[in-house]
């Protein structure tokens, strides 16, 4: 008699249980490169920003700014509260935050509510680490790596997805136009997660560090901003200067915070671990090197013939570079999960590292067509895809399943800095290759800012091979 009702439930399970996981592995992916292309939505608008809503260029490029400073903020509390028992909820409405943000950017608004809808998709960048948790928890363990280094990969090459299209509505359509091509995607990917997403395993508990996650708020704020605003720098040192001290306080009282907290918004302890402190490490530096090329081929593409130098592209066409980036990205994030049965994962940060850093010799010694610019971004797409897909199962590989999302969203905090500066540096040595009276940069300061990137990519590629040398011979990635 007791063998029935087991037959029947065995029989029930796979019928309910089958539409759920095939939707999810596509769900997760799906939501991954919503959030990622939504939020980089203002890199390709802020000329038609400025133009549509009469401000300054500088005001405009907050469209960007305040998307990745919403994200970074909100990602390490997203992710404690995606390690608890309300994860789905939580998922649901940060979604339902960012279509309300989406809404917000296409109403005929002011130019401050378009900020505060840019705000509100950026909290949608906080989502690629539950997304992580929700595969590691529901799917077996060799496919759930598989999905997981392709969210990596995903909110990476979203940008590159995003730009185009973007950058074609709105030439084409207006900056709303553009804009309302969000919502629809994030309205779509809230009723995808409604539908697919599973709550989360019983007996998990989940506490949000309020003070902790202000702290960190204040200093990340801080620091997005000194990235940001390059002008500070340079006509008010002083002030950049203890803004920046301020900013490494702030980051150190949080660490104390958290450290003696009971409930702590990141397991610093955790983090402290070799194998996670390397990698962020690596990703902090790695993520400088990697933002620096992405930002430096597109303004190159773009700059007219009269600098000397570029081919006078328009912003959809020059968007088009970004081609290669995601296609070889994404072939890259499928490949590495079958070459770390091969390679441990910190030999893959170190050889994608390496690769990175040829697409920056490329860029430095081979600039004179259009070709030239399509292999360097090609060859940066293949390097950042086995980069992103390696660096979840090198960090998962020491941190429990409980903590998943909690570990993959500080190290997107850690990304998402080091793409800032990479920005910020970038910007800061093709400013100081502009000679004085000129709109351009001269020609070698590209070639300046190529080799700093080269040194950062070393730089990562040494951490990743330190990293493998004192990595546990009895750790699986």
């Amino acid at each position: 008699m007791t063998g029935q009702p087991a037959g029947a439930a065995a029989a029930k399970t796979p019928r309910t249980a089958r539409p759920e996981a095939r939707l999810l592995v596509p769900a997760l992916i799906f939501i991954a490169l919503v959030v990622a292309a939504v939020a980089s939505l203002g890199t390709p608008l802020i000329t038609s920003v400025a133009t549509s809503f009469h401000v300054s260029l500088g005001s405009a490029q907050w469209t960007l700014t305040i998307a990745l400073l919403s994200g970074a903020v909100a990602t390490p509390v997203l992710g404690r509260l995606g390690a608890g028992p309300y994860r789905r909820a939580t998922i649901l409405a940060t979604l339902a935050i960012v279509v309300a943000g989406s809404a917000l950017t296409v109403l005929p608004l002011p130019f401050a509510w378009l900020l505060a809808g840019r705000a509100a998709q950026g909290i949608g960048l906080g989502l690629t680490a539950l997304m992580m948790g929700v595969a590691r928890d529901h799917l077996p363990e060799e496919r759930s790596a598989t999905v997981i280094a392709l969210i990596s990969v995903v909110s990476i090459i979203g940008a590159g997805v995003g730009y185009p299209l973007a950058a074609l509505l709105a030439e084409y359509g207006g900056v709303r136009t553009t804009y309302g091509l969000g919502l629809a995607v994030t309205a779509a990917a809230l009723l995808t997660a409604w539908r697919s997403m599973p709550e989360a395993p019983e007996g998990r508990s989940a506490h949000v560090d309020v003070t902790g996650a202000v702290v960190l708020a204040a200093a990340l704020l801080l620091v997005l901003y000194l990235a940001g605003e390059q002008h500070l720098w340079s006509q008010h040192p002083a002030v950049a200067s203890g803004l920046a001290v301020a900013a490494v306080v702030l980051l150190c009282a949080w660490a104390v915070i958290e450290l003696r907290s009971t409930t702590p918004l990141v397991d610093v302890r955790a983090v402290r671990h070799p194998a996670v402190a390397g990698a962020n490490i690596a990703m902090f530096v790695g993520g400088i090197g990697m933002y620096l090329l992405l930002t430096l081929i597109t303004r190159y593409a773009q700059t007219p013939h009269g600098a000397g130098y570029g081919f006078g592209l328009t912003t959809f066409v020059a968007g088009l570079v970004l081609i290669p980036f995601s296609v070889l990205g994404f072939v890259a994030g499928k490949l590495t999960p079958r070459i770390r049965s091969r390679i441990s994962g910190p030999l893959l940060l170190a050889g994608s590292a390496v690769v990175v850093g040829g697409g920056f010799a490329l860029f430095a010694a081979a600039r004179s067509n259009l070709a030239e610019l399509f292999v360097a971004m090609g060859v940066l797409g293949l390097g950042v895809g086995g980069f992103s897909a390696a660096m979840p199962g090198v960090i998962l590989a020491v941190t429990p399943k409980s903590e998943t999302s909690s570990a993959m969203s500080f190290n997107y905090v850690v990304r998402s800095v080091g793409y800032s500066l990479g920005s910020a540096i970038g910007g800061l040595i093709l400013t100081t290759g502009t000679d004085p009276g000129h709109l351009f940069p001269d020609d070698g300061a590209y070639t300046t800012a190529a080799v700093v990137g080269i040194g950062a990519m070393a730089i990562t590629a040494l951490t990743s091979l330190v990293l493998a040398r004192r990595r546990s011979p009895g750790t699986s990635a």
